[in-house]
């Protein structure tokens, strides 16, 4: 591809994007209960595997990812956090290590409830897929 100083960028960034929600998001299977890959999923599949990860995954641990990348959930566990301090650090902690995706549009309306012997949390993801409820559980916050 040869660039020239008439080239008009602003259709050819427009051209990406049109490109970009052609193709599905496609990425490997993660069996998150056994541990392994297989096959690949794509779509609201793969959202749904990447907050689950990206929750999961303990930002500034790895080398492998960037520092957008992962949450810092892990600092609450083993902490005497009170249910205050709760409500207000899961909501940022997760929204923090969600809307840098680029389908992820917003994330919001959280319930979190503990039980003494760990933390259910529920919320909504708006996605540029659709909107829908993601829970988690942590265990030992």
């Amino acid at each position: 591809m040869t660039f020239s100083p008439l080239q008009d960028f602003d259709n050819d960034e427009q051209r990406d994007d049109e490109l970009e929600e052609d193709n599905p998001m496609r990425t490997y299977r993660i069996d998150f209960e056994l541990g392994e890959l297989g096959g690949y999923v794509d779509g609201m599949d793969a959202l749904r595997q990447f907050i689950r990860k990206a929750l999961i995954t303990a930002r500034y641990n790895y080398l492998i990812y960037d520092d957008q990348y992962g949450s810092e959930l892990d600092s609450l566990i083993g902490q005497s956090s009170t249910y205050d301090l709760m409500q207000a650090e899961i909501p940022r902690y997760i929204v923090e290590a969600l809307v840098y995706h680029p389908h992820i549009e917003r994330v919001y309306d959280f319930h979190i409830e503990s039980n003494g012997d760990g933390v259910y949390v529920s919320f909504f993801v708006e996605s540029a897929l659709g909107t829908f409820e993601e829970e988690v559980t942590w265990r030992g916050i």
